[in-house]
């Protein structure tokens, strides 16, 4: 299973928060770069990087920090939040993004969200499947939906995505484990690479993850809280 750290941006910071509230904004380092390249000194080969202002304001913001990160390590970033055009995505590969993740998008304009993964295929593409209470929600999770979210991955399974992160908004940031039994549902009735997200407390939850058969962990708050330690992750890795 590929160990995924996050870093989330807030006015160009390392930030936290808990249940994608806002105002819960914990600020750990100034510098995201200088946390890739610890990452990266660890042994660690991939990055979630989400671009928390691009998500409150529908349009891509902190790129410059994703080419001083893709340029300066050899990180395998796959960066979201505020995605919602095609100069957008164009803007996330120019500056070195391997991978995208839109989740917005994939509701609010399903028919462009099918157009990028037509073009740039499954590998490139991942679709973001946060949920509150199992519902899908949007725009820096700050609108709900009534898609289910199995619902909402199997309709884009069907339309070819490979790759999807499924966040419990209700774990995450909080420290107090991982929705196992939705992870479980999911693996289930899919055959998508299932990259889990939200929740992961310690080492344990981790391996939990490992059994159920997750392609993938985006590790944040743990890793900040020195919950799991870089050592920790180096082992895996």
């Amino acid at each position: 299973m590929r160990i995924i750290p996050a870093i989330d941006i807030i006015g160009g910071k390392c930030v936290r928060l808990s249940k994608g509230d806002y105002s819960t904004k914990k600020i750990y380092n100034e510098s995201p770069l200088e946390v890739a390249k610890e990452f990266e000194d660890n042994g660690i080969q991939h990055l979630h990087l989400v671009d928390l202002d691009g998500a409150k304001s529908s349009h891509i913001v902190n790129y410059k920090i994703l080419h001083e990160i893709a340029s300066k390590t050899s990180l395998k970033v796959d960066f979201g939040g505020g995605l919602k055009s095609n100069e957008d995505l164009k803007i996330a590969f120019e500056n070195g993004a391997s991978q995208i993740t839109g989740g917005s998008i994939a509701v609010k304009n399903p028919d462009l969200f099918r157009e990028w993964l037509k073009t740039y295929g499954p590998s490139k593409i991942i679709l973001g499947a946060d949920c509150m209470d199992r519902k899908i929600a949007t725009h820096g999770w700050l609108e709900s939906s009534e898609l289910d979210v199995v619902d909402f991955i199997k309709d884009f399974e069907s339309k070819g995505i490979d790759y999807v992160i499924c966040t419990d908004i209700s774990k995450d940031g909080m420290l107090l484990g991982t929705s196992n039994e939705l992870y479980a549902e999911i693996i289930a009735n899919t055959k998508v690479k299932l990259i889990a997200s939200g929740g992961v407390s310690c080492f344990e939850d981790v391996e939990k993850l490992v059994e159920i058969g997750c392609e993938g962990t985006i590790i944040g708050k743990a890793i900040y809280e020195h919950k799991i330690t870089l050592k920790d992750l180096r082992k895996l890795c």
